[in-house]
């Protein structure tokens, strides 16, 4: 939390883990109040995602790997507990216990009920029960849904959402992203509601169907977006505060890199520190920049 106040960040986002609530409810709520504590402290809320609709299944092997050449996103629950109503019991009681316990916190900016439900209708029928049984007991702060992008965003308005949220990581143009950016305010204007951009990194100057990708075309480039980002007047989260491997697993296999900061505080780019800061005030960022994979990723980098 310290790192994101040096960025002068107001907000972070984050989600929560269905199965470390299952093994243990009280230690993970005894987390979760310290995490929101600490946030308070630095003058930062927090969106706060339930479940999880990217990654891989949530069994032992996946949600224990530490590897950063293997280890990645898991679902949360997992699809045979989506796809299945008469197994909805119990993430309806987490989804309970962070909806009773948070509803009415003015440390939450909103809570995300789903990460990227996307388009398989399985996950949007859970997605939609989660949200409605959310939705009923729910209390001031706000509810949404992660959108995978602008064009899957519209979906969710009809559930009943206060914030509408898209997605868009990797364009590959400014002028691409000024358009989209520029929808995102026309809707806004329309339908009188927060629009988000919850998720953004850099300009694509790649194919991801090529081969090779360079080593600096793996690494973070905020400032390749953060002044149009900034210009636009659209609330945003750019992914991510820490330095660590792509989190879908197929970008993490061409070895790209996420984040600003290393574990000790320097930073990958002063320049994108500085792009970020700028995003609410004075951009001027006093640090030590060191663009040098962390040791845990130069396996990556190698493999790739």
């Amino acid at each position: 939390m310290g790192f994101a106040d040096r960025l002068n960040l107001n907000a972070i986002r984050t989600w929560l883990s269905y199965e470390a609530w299952k093994r243990d409810p009280a230690s993970f709520g005894r987390a979760l109040d310290h995490f929101l504590a600490t946030a308070d402290k630095h003058g930062i809320r927090v969106l706060l995602g339930v479940f999880e609709g990217v990654g891989r299944p949530p069994v032992p092997k996946n949600l224990y790997d530490t590897d950063p050449w293997t280890g990645t996103s898991v679902w949360s629950p997992g699809k045979h507990v989506m796809r299945n109503p008469d197994q909805w019991d119990e993430p309806k009681r987490f989804a309970e216990w962070v909806t009773n316990r948070y509803r009415d916190d003015e440390r939450l900016l909103a809570i995300e009920v789903m990460n990227e439900p996307g388009w398989r209708p399985w996950k949007k029928r859970f997605a939609r029960a989660m949200f409605d049984y959310v939705r009923e007991r729910r209390g001031d702060v706000p509810l949404t849904i992660g959108a995978t992008s602008f064009a899957n965003a519209t979906d969710y308005y009809d559930w009943g959402i206060d914030v509408i949220q898209f997605h868009y990581n990797y364009p590959n143009t400014t002028d691409i992203y000024r358009g989209v950016l520029q929808q995102a305010n026309e809707l806004r204007n329309s339908i009188n509601m927060p629009v988000w951009l919850t998720e953004w990194q850099r300009i694509a100057d790649f194919g991801w169907g090529q081969k090779e990708v360079s080593v600096a075309q793996r690494g973070p480039d905020y400032a390749s977006l953060a002044p149009v980002i900034r210009k636009s007047g659209v609330g945003n989260f750019f992914w991510s505060l820490m330095l660590k491997p792509a989190y879908m697993l197929s970008q993490r296999k061409r070895g790209i890199l996420n984040g600003v900061f290393h574990e000790d505080g320097a930073v990958w780019s002063t320049e994108d520190a500085s792009a970020l800061k700028s995003m609410s005030g004075n951009g001027t960022f006093h640090g030590t920049e060191r663009k040098e994979w962390p040791d845990w990723a130069k396996e990556v980098i190698r493999r790739a």
